[in-house]
């Protein structure tokens, strides 16, 4: 494969609650022969928020980002966050409003030269890296890992600002994840919300949500979730004893970023991949695949919180 560069936008998380998720990405994409040059002093895209507040700052916000993504004179702008990218989208479809753009422009003091291209790192490993380069690239397989792919509910919708895969049904992750190996579970509740940013003011809605989310895939047999968002991530793997606090089932599944299980099959270290920043023990799932089995008094612990 010929090496292609795409502008990165890591997204403000990637430093902190989903440093695995970048860590991963950039990591497989090297593998795979993708050059990811960062955005230069980038900011915060607004993700969630900022359009409660004011639409044309939510807009400038990305839009900077873009403006500081010319520099790098390369044609798509992407990101493996899908709020991040929701919220490029929006502002590059509200700014071929003339007077909105007007506004952004005053803003951001910096109009953007050209109109963008957006798009998820999970859009691009699937068409420009295809499951079938994928494949030709594996060298650990993960067969004997049985996986839900979790989408959340901004991968795809909405639509007709994403442009990509099944707004409703997607199957990108399923069939990299099975290029990769794995065995994907149908999961009907790919796209259902976890209760995403409720986690600080309503903590019993991603508690409820995502109780029915990993009830869900343990139902169908999971040894593990594989999550796109890093919001998402991390209410489903931090949040399973607080579930279990609130009176709900308990539970015992890892809930690992594709890009961490892409990597394995690629053949990458467990620390590369920062596996160890999993709060639920991935060892269990892990041993499925020959990493690093859980042995002795350690799996009778595992088996017992499953």
């Amino acid at each position: 494969m010929s090496e292609k560069a795409y502008a990165y936008y890591p997204g403000c998380s990637s430093g902190g609650t989903s440093k695995e998720y970048d860590a991963s990405t950039r990591a497989v994409c090297a593998a795979l022969g993708i050059r990811l040059v960062d955005v230069p002093d980038w900011n915060c895209c607004g993700s969630t928020p900022a359009h409660t507040v004011d639409h044309a700052l939510s807009a400038a916000l990305s839009a900077r980002n873009l403006a500081q993504s010319e520099s790098l004179g390369l044609d798509t702008f992407i990101t493996p966050c899908p709020s991040c990218l929701k919220n490029t989208h929006n502002a590059i479809e509200h700014m071929r409003d003339g007077a909105f753009r007007a506004e952004v422009d005053k803003l951001t003091l910096r109009p953007l030269q050209r109109e963008h291209k957006a798009q998820s790192v999970l859009q691009v490993l699937l068409e420009d890296i295809t499951p079938e380069g994928l494949a030709a690239k594996v060298r650990k397989p993960l067969s004997g890992l049985k996986v839900a792919a979790y989408y959340g509910c901004l991968m795809t919708r909405p639509g007709r600002s994403m442009h990509f895969d099944d707004e409703e049904n997607p199957t990108s992750m399923d069939r990299l994840l099975e290029a990769a190996g794995a065995e994907v579970l149908p999961f009907p509740f790919k796209m259902e919300c976890c209760g995403g940013a409720f986690g600080v003011p309503r903590p019993d809605v991603p508690a409820r949500l995502g109780g029915r989310i990993l009830s869900l895939a343990r139902e169908a047999g999971a040894d593990a979730l594989a999550a796109a968002c890093p919001l998402c991530q991390m209410n489903l793997d931090m949040r399973q004893e607080q579930i279990k606090a609130a009176g709900r089932l308990r539970f015992h599944l890892p809930v690992f970023y594709y890009t961490q299980l892409i990597g394995l099959a690629l053949g990458l270290e467990e620390s590369t991949l920062l596996l160890d920043k999993l709060v639920v023990n991935p060892k269990p799932a892990l041993a499925k695949i020959g990493r690093r089995p859980v042995q002795g008094d350690e799996a009778a612990k595992q088996g017992s919180a499953a």
